[in-house]
């Protein structure tokens, strides 16, 4: 039986090649103890520029294999590790072949969007016994593993009760409303794609699980009718060949990122996709103002409050403190420190004494470091750099825990719905 604590080495296919793969395609490029053999991808176009950029990288162009070839590409190319990095209601559909074959799964999060998706992984773990690996890159975050490790070690008695707001700003916050992700059923809603972070974070750093959900959120800055009321809406459908789109400080211009020019908007010719779409126009079917997030806010980062018995702990992320209109600053999130970055504090105040200011150590970019010090634990370390040992090693997620930030999400979900508390019982997760 496989560990997701493991490092993983061998031959590595890529399934999905939008923004996200970069990351890994670039990270097992630059570690020695693993090779990309293959690219399941539906667009030829998507899959040639990660092929380039393998060759421009000093490897080999590899086969690519339509969604359909998938088995035969495990087969074939002898897939010792497949990372997901497709559209998230899709993932079902490589992990639990992958998983039956006896090939090593890394999936991006959220695991799934759906609590049916969610049954059939687990059971599919349990009946071949071999687990998965989430990429929850947060863990890896220095400040996050403070964080962990002031709570573990007992400086704030236990934790009683956690307040917790992530701010998404008008470009990243709005990217998810110009993409697939705007609607429930590729994405499962912001609650699923991104609170998959938070949820995970606060479930890893208190050491618990969840009971149950009551939440609260709707659709109040984007979309058509929201649009319009605030003085926003600009009429068009997609920005790019739109006038409208010229002036509006929401849109995305692909073309001022090269990425984005080679992987979507020439790419779109083969598949439709346009992942330029007005995030005012009418048809949204996901929320942008939720209880522990909005995302519409002026400056992006986080809070987090933990309240103890013997003290408290916060956290204050500041990842941008601002954006300018239209200055494609900051298009890719991820990849690069975003703009006009702020600081990271960790206030440690116990009872009766004086707050105390602990030392992080952090970097603007790849989500805080996370993502070289998760690629490293994965897939080995760059040459040169030390192995990611201590807290790094111990932090790898599985389908548990993929399941239960999951969980959250979907409970949260229901819960905007049927304005009720909803039990993680409800779901029939086999946990």
């Amino acid at each position: 039986m496989a560990s997701t604590d493991e490092t993983i080495g061998g031959r590595v296919a890529i399934v999905g090649t939008g923004s996200r793969a970069e990351m890994f395609v670039r990270g097992i490029i630059e570690r020695p103890a693993s090779v990309v053999v293959a690219i399941c991808e539906p667009n030829s176009i998507r899959a040639q520029y990660y092929n380039d950029l393998l060759v421009s990288s000093g490897g080999q162009a590899v086969p690519v294999y339509k969604p359909e070839e998938f088995q035969k590409m495990l087969k074939e190319e002898r897939v010792e590790v497949v990372v997901v990095t497709c559209i998230d209601a899709l993932h079902d559909l490589y992990i639990v072949p992958a998983l039956e074959a006896g090939v090593r799964v890394l999936t991006e999060k959220p695991m799934t969007t759906d609590v049916e998706k969610c049954r059939r992984i687990l059971e599919t773990v349990q009946r071949t016994g071999r687990h998965i690996t989430v990429t929850f890159n947060y863990r890896y975050n220095p400040v996050h593993e403070l964080v962990k490790r002031t709570i573990a070690e007992g400086k704030i008695g236990r934790v009683l009760s956690v307040h917790f707001e992530w701010l998404l700003d008008t470009v990243h916050g709005a990217d998810y409303f110009r993409r697939w992700h705007r609607q429930k059923t590729n994405s499962g809603g912001l609650m699923v794609h991104k609170s998959g972070h938070h949820f995970d974070l606060v479930n890893w750093w208190i050491d618990a699980e969840p009971e149950a959900v009551a939440g609260f959120g709707k659709l109040a800055f984007y979309g058509d009718e929201a649009g319009k009321q605030h003085g926003w809406a600009k009429d068009y459908v997609r920005a790019r060949g739109s006038d409208e789109a010229r002036d509006d400080p929401f849109a995305i211009h692909l073309e001022a990122d090269p990425t984005y020019k080679k992987i979507y908007a020439e790419a779109e010719k083969e598949d439709g996709y346009f992942r330029d779409q007005n995030v005012f126009a009418p048809g949204i079917g996901i929320e942008d103002d939720m209880s522990v997030m909005t995302a519409y806010s002026p400056w992006e980062g986080y809070r987090v409050m933990f309240n103890g018995s013997h003290g408290r702990l916060e956290l204050e992320v500041v990842e941008s403190q601002y954006r300018i209109p239209s200055s494609g600053e900051g298009v890719s999130h991820g990849t690069q420190p975003l703009p006009h970055a702020g600081d990271a504090t960790v206030t440690l105040q116990r009872l009766w004494e004086k707050p105390e200011k602990l030392p992080v150590v952090y970097d603007h970019a790849g989500h805080g470091g996370g993502d070289k010090r998760m690629l490293n634990r994965l897939f080995g370390p760059r040459p040169g750099d030390d192995p990611e040992l201590g807290d790094a090693a111990k932090q790898g997620a599985n389908e548990r825990d993929g399941a239960l930030a999951l969980a959250v999400g979907l409970m949260a979900n229901e819960s905007f719905k049927t304005e009720k508390f909803v039990e993680l019982k409800s779901l029939g997760l086999a946990l």
